[in-house]
């Protein structure tokens, strides 16, 4: 999930090389109420009174082009069950469209449709990357809000 975020977070903000304006449009980046998440990881524990589980050691995350991998992600989901909601941790890396992201934690709200990503996020694409504290990515719209923000952005040669 982390690497989702990341990878959508850099997607958005290094495909943007031009500063001219123009009207915005963007596609969701993750259709949420689409395909399954697929899952892997060396333990999990569920509690389905309380609707949680924890995967642990060497986690996958997978949902459409986004891939994400971390040490430990927890999840919570409703009686059907269907996930709501799920948190990275431990250092994570994700990828998704050529975007390559890390964070220490990521935190995907699938009912509000936001992916934040916390505690030193860097993107990258191709040459260009971004560093910030926190990114925040609405999925629906593709709107991306970063804090304390540093980065290189190519430009291509006349």
């Amino acid at each position: 999930m982390k690497r989702m975020a990341l990878f959508t977070l850099a997607v958005l903000v290094l495909s943007s090389a031009s500063f001219a304006p123009h009207e915005a449009a963007a596609d969701p980046l993750l259709d949420v109420g689409k395909g399954d998440v697929n899952v892997q990881a060396e333990k999990l524990e569920v509690d389905v009174a309380a609707g949680s589980a924890v995967l642990t050691g060497q986690v996958v995350l997978q949902k459409g082009d986004l891939s994400v991998h971390c040490p430990r992600v927890e999840l919570k989901f409703d009686a059907s069950p269907h996930l709501h909601w799920a948190k990275g941790s431990g250092g994570v890396v994700a990828d998704v469209r050529g975007v390559h992201g890390e964070a220490p934690e990521v935190e995907l709200d699938l009912k509000k449709q936001v992916l934040e990503l916390r505690g030193g996020v860097r993107l990258s694409r191709g040459q260009g990357w971004i560093q910030a504290d926190k990114a925040t990515i609405e999925l629906a719209t593709a709107r991306v809000t970063a804090t304390q923000v540093k980065g290189t952005i190519p430009v291509p040669k006349p």
